[in-house]
């Protein structure tokens, strides 16, 4: 008898349509507005217009899970941000899928290094991605993050 992978439970797409975006945007205010408490005028921000957005969705019925967004910040960093899943499908795997996603993004148009602000309950989420954290702790939005970075293979390697 031969074995069969399962099917992908979450994917992982670009956010390429005006549906997506809002998906995307109404997950972000799911968990950093009404969990996390930060003031709404912070979401969006002026990296929404230039960020690659990514949208994870149940691979069955499409639900829209969880997001994030990579923003390009010059010299070949990359900053990953917006990492949000929606509170029931946390500890499923879709933060990791997430990330792994963007990475992979950042890898293929040549950026040389990530970096994110982690918030400090989940540095060490971060750091099993190869993320190694830096600096003193800071509040963003009266969170306390750290920034953590990483660097990037080039695509050839």
């Amino acid at each position: 008898m031969t074995e069969r992978a399962s099917p992908p439970e979450f994917v992982v797409r670009a956010c390429d349509t005006d549906a997506d975006r809002e998906a995307a945007m109404r997950i972000r205010f799911e968990v950093f507005v009404d969990e996390q408490n930060v003031p709404p005028d912070l979401e969006p921000d002026e990296y929404d217009a230039v960020a690659l957005h990514l949208l994870a969705v149940d691979a069955t019925t499409g639900e829209a899970v969880g997001t994030a967004r990579v923003v390009d910040k010059g010299e070949g960093v990359a900053k990953i941000g917006r990492v949000a899943v929606r509170r029931k499908y946390r500890g499923r795997g879709v933060g990791d899928l997430l990330m792994r996603d963007a990475l992979e993004r950042c890898v293929r148009n040549g950026f040389t290094q990530a970096m994110l602000d982690a918030q400090v309950p989940v540095i060490a989420f971060y750091e099993r991605l190869g993320f190694a954290a830096e600096g003193p702790v800071f509040d963003d939005a009266g969170i306390p993050h750290r920034r953590m970075t990483r660097r990037l293979a080039s695509a050839g390697s």
